[in-house]
């Protein structure tokens, strides 16, 4: 077996898997896997620089982090930052904060590559499945951006867009520093106006309407899917692999745009980091879902990071 770290810093949230990889299967297996919402990408989309306050959360995670990558005894930690770092114009000093506390530094991954790992994060245990027809569409609808791929065993076509939960809710629902509670409808209609002319962007590379089967990543979708089930608490093993009908999905969508802030907080499932930003992300995969028309959605937890421990695995070996 190698063992092996995996970071992915998004805008949002930053997440740790520790696993065990299997050298003749490339199965992994998971020792420790977990989220924190740190919002490093905080303002980036008007300031065009990482906060200071956002820094220190994100550092405050990975030094959490690399007391349970030392205790677990990883051979290999490999670190991925995504949209907010790759838009920032300080983003050096998030590079010099982690090598300091982590020892490496952070690869900021295009689009592309994000899109890449997503794929093969997210369609790994889907071999064999006869009732999930192919191609796939793997969305992963993250804080600053939304990856689009296309593939079969492989990656046909991928496009990375810069519309995500935190990008989308800071643009269109943020006035004079404070969330809209609840937006409104000229607000919602910019938000639906910015995700269409992104789902154009992204048609010109990636043909949206050849999936047969439309996989949902991150979480905006398996917070939808934990409110489709109406689950107590958020549960993993109910939410990966769910399939939540394009009925239910616009539905909850409506229910989370027209809810005030304490009313999305008191859904059992909802992480407090996720409250002020699910509606955005709600809608972005509601227009995907409309724009393809999908049935269904098939909800993963395993996505980008896991396909960083893969590939993390593959250099060890």
């Amino acid at each position: 077996m190698t063992r092996v770290a995996a970071i992915d810093c998004g805008t949002n949230s930053i997440r740790l898997l520790v696993a065990d990889v299997d050298p003749r299967t490339g199965e992994l297996t998971d020792l420790d896997r977990r989220m924190t919402i740190v919002r490093l990408g905080q303002g980036v989309d008007r300031t065009g620089r990482l906060a200071p306050e956002a820094l220190e959360r994100t550092f405050a995670a990975c030094r959490d982090y690399a007391g349970i990558i030392a205790e677990h005894g990883a051979d290999k930690l490999r670190f991925v930052a995504t949209s907010a770092s790759r838009d920032a114009e300080n983003r050096d000093e998030f590079v010099r904060g982690v090598v300091g506390i982590l020892g490496v530094e952070p690869e900021v991954i295009t689009g592309d590559q994000e899109a890449e790992f997503s794929f093969t994060g997210a369609t790994g245990g889907l071999a064999g499945r006869d009732d999930l027809g192919r191609p796939y569409l793997v969305v992963d609808i993250g804080g600053g951006s939304t990856e689009f791929v296309v593939g079969d065993d492989r990656v046909r076509a991928a496009r990375s867009v810069d519309v995500g939960c935190v990008r989308m809710t800071e643009r269109h629902l943020v006035r004079d520093g404070e969330v809209a509670d609840p937006p409104a409808e000229e607000q919602i209609a910019a938000m639906r106006a910015d995700i269409e002319a992104a789902l154009d962007l992204a048609e010109r590379t990636v043909p949206l309407r050849e999936a047969r089967t439309l996989v949902g990543l991150a979480g905006s979708v398996t917070t939808v899917s934990a409110i489709a089930q109406d689950l107590p608490e958020y549960d993993s093993a109910r939410i990966h692999h769910s399939r939540i009908p394009y009925d239910r999905v616009r539905a909850i969508t409506g229910e989370l745009l027209r809810s005030t802030h304490a009313e999305r907080a008191a859904i059992p499932s909802m992480h407090p980091g996720r409250v002020d930003v699910i509606g955005a992300g709600a809608l972005v995969l509601l227009a995907i879902m409309e724009r393809i028309g999908a049935g269904e959605v098939v909800v993963s937890e395993h996505d980008i990071l896991d396909g960083i421990a893969h590939s993390t695995a593959s250099e060890v070996r």
